[in-house]
């Protein structure tokens, strides 16, 4: 039977500090966001995980999180391979935007389907934006005609689900025992692919930042059950967190 694979969203970045929308915007970690990742770093050693190749996008946020969760580990030295269909999904013209601010402008309703919907997208940027990442080099080697100016969950199902066929698979028929730190909805489109949810489920799955998912198989590699490693108290209250990013809080 393989061995579980570890899924892990970044550790608070400085936008999720500020609640804005960021998505392949190069943000960092806030100190919280550093403190969260030694903390499942301490977690996973608790538990006794260690790892043989680990996979995080090309955002420094969820690299960093994993060079920080793999030093907790003393794994350092093990093969971290970066790629860009581990990014978050690409929110086109909202990047930057604050998310309650938005929600008080356009109604809560409406940043919930941006947020959370599976085929809604926000308004996109353009390839003359100087935000498009055609330019920047870390795109380099992609074919800039699939980098996004926008997208909505099933764009980014449709980049994460090959990358799981073609990358994560084969590794895991091999044995080797799998770390994944990536982002809210990378997470949620594998997740949503490896467990066959509907449309509608998905929208009520949340993520939240720096908790360790174990995820176990059978001998075909179909997943057998998904767990938060946390306290369940801890978790609910976390995810809770995160479904309200988008409300129109006022005083």
């Amino acid at each position: 039977m393989p061995p579980p694979i570890i899924l892990l969203r970044h550790g608070q970045s400085q936008w999720n500090l500020e609640n804005r929308f960021t998505g392949w915007v190069d943000i960092d970690l806030s100190p919280n966001g550093h403190e969260e990742a030694r903390r499942a770093g301490v977690l996973l050693n608790d538990r006794g995980f260690q790892f043989d190749v680990a996979y995080t996008s090309v955002l420094k946020r969820a690299i960093r999180t994993c060079c920080i969760v793999l030093d907790t580990l003393d794994q350092m030295w093990i093969p971290v391979i970066k790629d860009w269909r581990l990014n978050e999904r690409h929110y086109g013209a909202l990047a930057g935007l604050n998310k309650t601010e938005t929600a008080l402008k356009y109604g809560e309703a409406q940043v919930l389907r941006w947020r959370r919907s599976y085929d809604v997208r926000p308004d996109s940027i353009g390839r003359d934006s100087a935000h498009w990442e055609g330019h920047d080099p870390r795109y380099a080697h992609v074919d800039p005609r699939l980098l996004p100016q926008t997208e909505c969950l099933a764009d980014t199902v449709a980049r994460v689900e090959p990358f799981w066929q073609n990358e994560v698979v084969p590794q895991l028929r091999a044995g080797r025992r799998i770390l994944i730190a990536a982002h809210g909805n990378s997470l949620r489109a594998l997740i949503k692919v490896l467990e066959n949810m509907s449309n509608k489920e998905v929208i009520d799955l949340n993520i939240p930042t720096a908790q360790p998912i174990s995820l176990e198989f059978d001998d075909q590699c179909k997943l057998k059950a998904r767990r938060y490693l946390a306290d369940p108290t801890e978790i609910e209250a976390a995810m809770a967190a995160v479904a309200n990013q988008g409300k129109a809080q006022r005083p």
